[in-house]
């Protein structure tokens, strides 16, 4: 490593136990490990949410890793195997003064190895896009994140949603597996749990869509919003902006959405950066006209 080369005249004096303690180790995150991870998503413009941690650690209590040197993080990364199939990676981040010495590398390798054979996703930004095409990730759709405060009047008379309540948990699950590649049933909880608001729409007694807010660092975080049809998903998100109080919004939607981002960008959301989800093995084979927007960039 070149931490090591950097400091060749000090360790060659130092003895060997010594210069051991410097040695990178690769563990799995406890809680207040995760939050420190989302600290420096914050630091890197990603604006997660404010209680992402403990929804994201039921996903996989094993599925965190971080390099250590010297007792303290250096990088960190989410690999969460969601089932014997699939795994998603994401949350891919070296502190900023200790880049280029391969602290980033060692995670990247532990996550890999640990999801080993399943189906592999992530949302990768468009510089690193070529680097996960080499590690033979390929590009499924695009994903453009819209932000700002909704025109209020937009929202008048969508009262199409509810509440989402615990006893909705098992249906809302069976739905949900249209639209993500693995069952989810313990995340979706914890994630409904800690969300600020949380709506479903039903027909005939079976669910038609559903959605979530989070408060983030900065404003409210929309995601995931599936539903069977574009007017339940504005539906859906009207619901949702109300009961957030008309605050600023980051939704994260496919770019094949062009009638929903059309009525996004007339509500008075500008469009952000942009990500690719790309897979690693078999292509999921997923209702995507439904999914108006993705649950998060670092789940999936």
């Amino acid at each position: 490593m070149l931490i090591f080369k950097d400091n060749h005249a000090l360790t060659r004096r130092q003895p060997e136990q010594d210069r051991t303690i410097m040695q990178p180790k690769i563990r799995v995150l406890d809680l207040s490990e995760i939050e420190i991870l989302l600290d420096w998503a914050v630091d890197e413009g990603w604006n997660p949410g404010i209680s992402d941690a403990a929804p994201f650690q039921v996903a996989d209590r094993e599925g965190f890793f971080g390099c250590f040197v010297d007792g303290v993080m250096v990088s960190g990364i989410s690999a969460v195997a969601y089932s014997a199939g699939f795994g998603f990676i994401g949350l891919y981040i070296t502190r900023p003064d200790m880049r280029g010495k391969g602290y980033g590398r060692l995670v990247w390798d532990k996550a890999m190895t640990y999801l080993g054979k399943r189906t592999i996703g992530l949302d990768g930004v468009p510089e690193q896009q070529q680097n996960y095409a080499r590690m033979g990730f390929a590009t499924d759709y695009g994903t453009a994140r819209w932000s700002g405060v909704i025109d209020a009047a937009l929202c008048a008379g969508h009262a199409d949603s509810r509440s989402i309540e615990e006893a909705d948990l098992d249906h809302l699950s069976a739905f949900d597996n249209a639209f993500f590649p693995a069952p989810r049933k313990a995340f979706l909880k914890a994630w409904i749990e800690a969300a600020e608001s949380a709506r479903l729409i039903e027909r005939d007694g079976d669910i038609f869509g559903y959605g979530a807010a989070r408060k983030c660092r900065d404003g409210y975080k929309i995601g995931p919003l599936f539903a069977k049809t574009p007017q339940a998903a504005k539906a859906l998100l009207a619901g949702l902006v109300t009961d957030i109080k008309d605050q600023r919004i980051d939704i994260d939607v496919p770019v094949m959405q062009l009638g929903f981002i059309t009525w996004l960008e007339a509500a008075g959301l500008t469009r952000g950066f942009e990500t690719a989800r790309m897979y690693r093995g078999t292509k999921p084979d997923l209702h995507m006209a439904g999914v108006f927007a993705v649950t998060s960039l670092e789940l999936g």
